[in-house]
Order: structure tokens, then C-alpha cells, then sequence
């Protein structure tokens, strides 16, 4: 459908090496888009880059550290010169820390801040700018997270960091929806991949979650494509500033 369809439009997905940004990469891909992955290391994409290629998707890297607020300008200047224009950003990189408060170090609160969140302003904004001056429109989703809504135990920096995202998502669906640019989020539930992993090996944890979870089951990266590709197209040109939660009906039943 026409309202799906996300050919000749380029979407960035940072920290799509693997992962959620990697199944969201692709789905994206295969609803027609440009894609460009991202990672820290030009290392680490060769293989999806492949293997996007692979399945007839037209896909490029982007190298950069979302956390450098300086790489992140340079890489934003290389897409300028070479006239690439960014329609879609998936705000993704994301990193977790498991340590409870009374012992948790400043600079690891930062780190996980810095990374989850701040990454998501400034690249947001290197985004955003340009999709103002261009008076082209444009999607920004940022990946948010169950605790964009609900605290555990042991991940206070990233709890305040995905809270922090909803509202970072508002903020921005404020000043640019009458630029016609689209920002929203995504509050995946409890997905495998390689930051859950200490969860997914714990039988303990997998027996509650999938106990608890209606849905009796983790999601995995691919659960998240549809919902991006929507947030990502035109059939959602009138959606601004909200965050849908993709958790197998989890929030619902807490």
C-alpha cells in the first residue's frame, strides 16, 4: 500500500549493527527505503551490510560515536557534502548498566546517559535542523523503552535515561510538527538481545517474563519492523509526540 511505502526515502538507524536497529534497518528496507547503518566501528557493519545486500536492499554505513556530540557534526557535514538528506532518523544506541543506586558511580550514570538520551538530542537535532531547512517534512523515532513508563530495580540510569526520551519526544514533536516532521517513539518490550542476555540466560527471569507477558513469549527484533515502518511512512502523518509501547501487552496486565 501507497501508505507504507518508504521507496526513495533514507532513514538512519544508529546502533544498528545488530539487534533491534538492525531488524528495524531492515524492515525499513524492505518497505523500500534507503537504509544506513550505524555503528562505532566499521568493523561490526560489514556483515549486515552484507547481508542486507543480500535480500536486494540499497544500504551504506555511517560511522560515528553517538555519544561524540563532535562526531556526530562531522559525520552530519560527510552527509551534507555528498548531498544526502536524511527523511528518517531511529534514534537506537543504547547501552545498559545493571548496578543498584547506592552503589552506582557517577561516571557510569553519565555514560548511560550520555548514550541513551543526550545521543538522542544531538542527533536529533543535526536531523532536525536540517529537515527544517530542507521544508521537506521528515520521521524521528526514538526508542524509548517500558521504562519510559515503569521503574525495576538495578537500571536507575537507564530508567531516567528512557523516561527521559518520552518527554525528549514531546519536546520535539512541539517545536516541529508544524514543519510537518513527525516525532514519535517506540517502548519495546522485553526483546532478545544483547543487552537482555544476562535476562534471557537466567530461567528464573525467562519463566517470569514470559509468565507475566500475555503474549507468553520475549520479542525479538523483527516484532518491532512493522511498527516502524508506520511511524516511518505516510500513514502517520497526523501521529506527533506519542510513544507506542511494543511489549506483547505486558503494560497492560501491570
Amino acid at each position: 500500500m501507497d501508505l507504507f511505502d518508504l521507496s526513495g526515502k533514507t532513514a538512519l538507524v544508529t546502533g544498528s549493527s545488530a539487534g533491534l536497529g538492525l531488524g528495524m534497518a531492515r524492515g525499513l528496507g524492505r518497505a523500500g527505503a534507503i537504509v544506513i547503518l550505524n555503528s562505532r566501528t566499521p568493523e561490526r557493519l560489514e556483515q549486515p551490510i552484507k547481508d542486507l545486500e543480500n535480500e536486494g536492499i540499497s544500504v551504506s554505513s555511517l560511522v560515528f560515536d553517538v555519544s561524540d556530540e563532535t562526531a556526530v557534526i562531522e559525520a552530519f557535514r560527510s552527509l551534507d557534502k555528498n548531498n544526502v538528506s536524511v527523511d528518517i532518523l531511529i534514534n537506537n544506541a543504547g547501552i545498559q548498566h545493571r548496578e543498584l543506586i547506592a552503589d552506582l558511580a557517577l561516571a557510569d550514570w553519565q555514560r548511560v546517559i550520555d548514550t541513551n538520551l543526550t545521543s538522542a538530542f544531538v542527533v536529533g537535532r543535526e536531523v532536525g535542523k536540517r529537515m527544517v531547512k530542507h521544508k521537506r517534512g521528515g520521521k524521528i523515532i526514538n526508542i524509548g523503552s517500558l521504562t519510559s513508563t515503569a521503574a525495576r530495580a538495578s537500571i536507575a540510569p537507564y530508567t531516567a535515561a528512557k523516561g527521559g526520551i518520552k518527554m525528549l519526544t514531546q519536546a520535539m514533536a512541539a517545536e516541529w510538527a508544524e514543519h510537518n516532521i513527525q516525532v514519535n517513539a517506540i517502548g519495546p518490550g522485553y526483546m532478545i538481545t544483547d543487552l537482555t542476555e544476562p535476562l534471557v540466560n537466567s530461567s528464573e527471569f525467562d519463566t517470569w517474563i514470559k509468565a507475566r507477558t500475555p503474549a507468553r513469549r520475549w520479542g525479538m527484533p523483527g516484532d518491532l519492523a512493522g511498527t516502524a515502518i508506520f511511524l516511518s511512512s505516510p500513514a502517520s502523518d497526523y501521529i506527533n509526540g506519542q510513544i507506542i509501547y511494543v511489549d506483547g501487552g505486558l503494560l497492560a496486565v501491570m
